[in-house]
Formats: structure tokens, sequence, C-alpha cells
């Protein structure tokens, strides 16, 4: 992506330095990360975060639009609709994967998009512990929009708390300690001093929820959401009582559940740009593409990669009797552009977005990268390889 920096890094690695990283990286948390860091970030010049960038304000464009909320009114179950949702998703992100285009430049391309907030917290404390081990320019940097550590982490508190006291504002997850990303809760409890709480901890009573604090049941005025609905369902037998999140309750939300819907695979169709591959709703498809080969079926409700169809077939789709619930996505071609020791790797970048109260639109603040060097991106596929994994994008400032 950035050739000099790039050879750079790759002639000053050591097996060592890394291994020094990793150990210094979980002595603080010791077996909170259980997912795979990369031995190298991304780097990114000014061009193509711009791309990146245009792409991203498009979408906003559309999901700032007036209509929006009635176009997306379908997205959400009835089921799992949360009632008091608010006018603006406060925290999202956009996935894109690095690919060529027809000039072999590089060029990113729309994967997904998703308004729930991902690793805000763990974006911080890995880069920052990456700069300390590896050499990386003091004008590159994860942050965006200008912004420093001391400033993002300033708008992210304002945020996630706005004007509700600490002790009254908790991150609800399903079984946090036991998900594959607590790190990032416990970052976030460092960083911002809210605790994480399993929605089988929630005491409800009447309208009001509470939860135990240091031994005090405590009001809950704010909850900094990371519950997933399908996963609520997958586990719900196993979890004993929980309170329906669902219902009318005195809290606010940050962002609302809904939002998880409305800005989702479900928007895909309605996004057009160069940079965002065309999207259909499979219910509206008149005629079966005749190169299927160069599409990707993708089911609306379902979260970390499940039920996705790579090699698209005729029989895939017609078995499918729920044809409203899925999407087919014009096919993304990664681009094995990140020069590895062995072979080189394909990334995927995650720019990620705060909308806060006052501002007419959101703005880009943080990112995350990953590598991979299977068929997608993901664990299943990069078993046994090295130079993949969860990484982060300097960024050329």
């Amino acid at each position: 992506m950035v050739p000099g920096l790039r050879k750079a890094f790759n002639d000053t690695f050591a097996v060592e330095k890394y291994e020094a990283f990793l150990k210094d990286l979980h002595s603080k948390y010791p077996g909170a990360i259980e997912f795979r860091l990369c031995e190298t970030p991304v780097f990114v010049d000014r061009s193509f975060t711009a791309q990146m960038i245009e792409a991203c304000e498009h979408i906003i464009d559309v999901v700032t639009d007036p209509s929006f909320k009635q176009m997306t009114e379908a997205s959400i179950p009835n089921t799992e609709r949360v009632p008091n949702e608010n006018d603006r998703c406060a925290m999202f992100a956009f996935d894109f994967g690095i690919c060529l285009n027809d000039q072999q430049q590089p060029e990113p391309r729309l994967i997904e998009m998703q308004g729930f907030p991902s690793l805000f917290g763990f974006q911080v404390f890995y880069p920052d512990l990456f700069r300390e081990h590896f050499p990386i320019p003091e004008n590159y940097s994860q942050f965006l929009n200008g912004h420093t550590r001391e400033t993002y982490l300033q708008l992210l508190k304002e945020v996630i708390l706005e004007d509700v006291p600490v002790e009254n504002t908790i991150l609800l997850e399903i079984k946090p300690h036991e998900q594959k990303t607590r790190i990032d809760f416990y970052n976030t409890r460092e960083y911002l001093g809210i605790q994480p709480v399993c929605i089988t901890e929630l005491i409800q009573e009447g309208k009001d929820l509470y939860y135990m604090r240091t031994g005090k049941k405590t009001p809950v005025k704010r909850i900094y959401n990371r519950v997933i609905f399908d996963e609520l369902q997958a586990k719900k037998n196993t979890l004993g009582n929980y309170v329906d999140i669902t219902q009318d309750l005195n809290v606010q939300w940050v962002p609302h559940p809904n939002w998880f819907y409305r800005i989702s695979k479900y928007t895909l169709p309605f996004l057009h740009h160069p940079y965002v591959p065309a999207t259909y709703f499979l219910h509206e498809i008149k005629q079966v593409p005749a190169d299927l080969e160069n599409y990707v079926l993708k089911p609306l409700f379902s979260f970390a990669g499940q039920g996705v169809v790579i090699d698209v077939t005729r029989a895939d789709i017609e078995k499918i009797d729920d044809p409203h619930n899925w999407i087919l996505q014009r096919k993304v071609q990664y681009a094995e552009i990140i020069e590895t020791p062995d072979m080189p790797a394909k990334a995927e970048i995650r720019i990620m977005y705060i909308w806060k109260k006052g501002w007419e639109r959101p703005q880009p603040v943080i990112n995350l990268a990953r590598l991979s060097k299977g068929k997608m991106i993901g664990v299943a596929y990069n078993k046994d390889k090295t130079w993949v994994g969860g990484s982060v994008c300097f960024i050329e400032r």
C-alpha cells in the first residue's frame, strides 16, 4: 500500500520483536485476547484513505436523508424492535476490502456496514502498544479526522456517557467475560470507567433497571449496547432468566439496538457508488444473473459471516424459502497486496464513525484492519498461517 514503508517494516521485522509485543500485550489482561493478532499493520496513504471516506460519506448521505427510517422500517424484525429509538446512530462502521482497479491500482470496495460499536476501545490500546515495539512513522496514526489519543478518548467519553454519571452507565453484553472481544470491554472500562454487565445480571423493577456495582444495587440510566439479538436467540435456552430489553424501559441506548438493523446489509441495495458493489434484495431479482460465480449470497439477519454462500449456484437460490431475507451481492476480489515473508496477504479495513449529539453528520475517528491468506477474512480460513489476523491501519496524516 505504501511500498517504502512496507519494505522497511518487512526488512527490520524479527519474530523476537513480535513475541515481545504479544507478551507485553497479554500481560495487562492475561487470557483476555483469544483472537490472533497480525505481525504487521497496514500502511495507508492519504489517497486511498480519501477514497474510503468518499464512499463512507455517500452512505452517510443516504443515512441522514429524512426518508432513511421509512426506507429501512422493514429491516427490523417485529420481535426484536426496541422502543424509544433516537434519530441518530451514535457509533457505526464500514468494512472495505482492498482490491485492484482496471489500472491495477489499489481501490476500496465496500463489503459490509454495521450500526453497532466494534472495537472502539481496543483500537486505542493495541496500536499504541504496537508503536512501542515497532518503528512507525510519526505522521502515520490509527486515528482519523485529525484526532489524537486524547481528543479521541474525550469524544468517546462524551458520546457513550453524554450527561449520565459513569456509575449509571453500563456496557451490556451476553456473558461479556466469555466473549472473544472481551479485551475491548476491559479497555473501555479502563478508559471510561463503565462496567461490562451480562444481560442476566440486570435487575428489573417496573420500567427501571439496576445492576450490582461494588456490592451496591445501582440504577442503570444509559446502556452502551453490545447485545446482538441473533446471538441472544441462539443462547437463550442456556442463559436462564434475563431481562427482555425489547420492553419500554427507562434507559437511554448508545447506540439504540434498532440501528443494528437499519445500518446493515439491508442498506446495501440502496447504495450506488463506484466503491460499492451492486447489491440486490433476492426477492426483487426478476432474472438470476448468468454469471452467478461473480456473486455472493448473504442472509440479512446473521452476524460474523454466518450463512454466507461464496460459490453461489442456481440451486442455492432455488432452495431459499425466504428470499426477502437475503441479498445477492457482486463479489469483491480482494487483492493479495500486503507483502509478507512467505505469500502476500489480503486485507480488509474498517472505518469507524461516531455521531455526537448536536452534530449534523457523523465523523470518522479510528479504524481497524484484518489480514487473511485464505478464501475469506476469518479464523476458519487462516488456520496455521502467519501474518494474518486482527490489525490496524496506520494512516498518513
